[in-house]
C-alpha cells in the first residue's frame, strides 16, 4: 500500500529548495561519466561520452538525461520492485532533514575519511543512494571526491541528481551488472539497501572498501510495534555476512545508537519512508501514531560494518 505524501508534513518543500541550492543547477554527469560504461555492451571496452543531454557508446546505444538531471541505464524488463513511490521520497528528504540520522551521517563520513586519507580524487558509489543525503555529506568532507548516486527509483533521483555538486544520479537495479566499469570506485556506500556480492568485487578497486549500515533489531523497535510495521530480522547480520562473505573480508564494524524524540509528524515520516509504508494505511499509520504520547521516544541503532576485498 502506497504511502499518503499528504502524511509527511510541509517540510519537503523546503528540504528539496535547499538542497537544489547546495547543487546549483544543471547535471553533473561529466564528472563520473569516466566511470560508466555501456548496460547493453556490459563490456569494460565500452564507455560512454556526454554529449549535450545525452550519454552515448561507440556501439550506438544512446540515454538521455532526464530533466531532473538523472540518467537512466536501466535495461531489460522492467524490475518487479520498482523502488521508492514519491510520497516515500518526501517522507525521506523529510525526515532526513531533521537531522534525526545525524549519528549514522557522521559514522559514515569518519569511516571514508579513514579510508580515503588525503588521497585526491576519491571515487564513491551509493548503492541504494535514495536522495543522496549520505552521499552528499561524505564529499563535503572529502576534497576532490566525485560520486555516483544509483538507486531504482526515479523519484529518489530526481533528489539524488541535485545532492551535490560532485556527484551523479544513475538508475539502476542493485541485482543485475551494474553500469560501472571494473574497478571504477575506491568505496561504496550501502545504507539501508540491498547489496549484490559479486557486483560490488567487481566495481571496487583491488583496494577498496564497502561501508554497509543496517538496522539492527532494535532499530525503530518502538514504533514498529505501535503501528504494527514488520521487525527487523535478529539474523539479519549473518544474511550480511552470507552474501559479502564469497567476496569480501569483514575487516570492523560498530554499533551506532542514539535515543529520538520525535513529533507524531516526525513520527509518521520515520515510517513512512521505509518498507512499512507499502504495509500500512496511510490513515491507519496516523491514527495509530497520534495514539502514542508526544514526544515519542524511539531507539535508533544500526551496525557500520567496513568488507575489503
Amino acid at each position: 500500500m502506497r504511502p499518503d505524501l499528504r502524511t509527511v508534513g510541509g517540510g519537503c518543500e523546503d528540504a528539496s529548495r535547499l538542497i537544489g541550492e547546495r547543487a546549483g543547477a544543471g547535471t553533473v554527469l561529466a564528472d563520473v561519466v569516466d566511470r560508466l560504461r555501456c548496460p547493453h555492451c556490459a563490456d569494460d571496452a565500452v564507455g560512454l561520452a556526454l554529449s549535450g543531454r545525452t550519454l552515448r557508446c561507440p556501439n550506438g546505444h544512446s540515454f538521455d538525461v532526464a530533466k531532473q538531471g538523472y540518467v537512466s541505464l536501466l535495461t531489460g524488463h522492467a524490475p518487479p520492485v520498482p523502488g521508492d513511490t514519491a510520497a516515500m521520497v518526501a517522507a525521506r528528504e523529510a525526515f532526513l532533514a531533521g537531522g534525526h540520522f545525524t549519528p549514522i551521517t557522521s559514522a559514515l563520513v569518519t569511516a571514508v575519511a579513514g579510508v580515503a586519507g588525503s588521497a585526491p580524487g576519491v571515487h564513491l558509489l551509493d548503492l541504494g543512494a535514495g536522495t543522496g543525503h549520505y552521499l552528499a555529506a561524505v564529499l563535503d568532507e572529502v576534497p576532490g571526491g566525485v560520486g555516483v548516486a544509483a538507486d531504482i527509483s526515479g523519484y529518489a533521483l530526481r533528489r539524488a541528481a541535485r545532492a551535490h555538486a560532485r556527484a551523479g544520479a544513475v538508475r539502476c537495479d542493485a541485482w543485475r551488472p551494474l553500469p560501472l566499469r571494473s574497478g571504477a570506485v575506491d568505496v561504496v556506500l550501502n545504507v539501508f539497501a540491498p547489496r549484490n556480492g559479486a557486483e560490488l568485487n567487481r566495481v571496487l578497486n583491488p583496494g577498496g572498501v564497502v561501508l554497509v549500515v543496517a538496522p539492527t533489531d532494535r532499530h525503530l523497535r518502538e514504533l514498529a510495534s505501535a503501528v504494527g510495521a514488520v521487525s527487523v530480522d535478529p539474523r539479519k547480520a549473518d544474511r550480511l555476512d552470507a552474501a559479502l562473505g564469497p567476496y569480501f573480508t569483514r575487516a570492523g564494524g560498530e554499533v551506532v545508537e542514539a535515543s529520538l524524540r520525535l513529533t507524531h509528524a516526525e513520527a509518521v515520516t520515520a515510517v513512512a519512508m521505509g518498507p512499512a509504508a507499502w504495509h500500512v494505511e496511510p490513515a491507519v499509520l496516523a491514527a495509530r501514531v497520534a495514539a502514542l504520547p508526544e514526544p515519542v521516544d524511539v531507539t535508533l541503532s544500526v551496525t557500520l560494518s567496513t568488507y575489503r576485498r
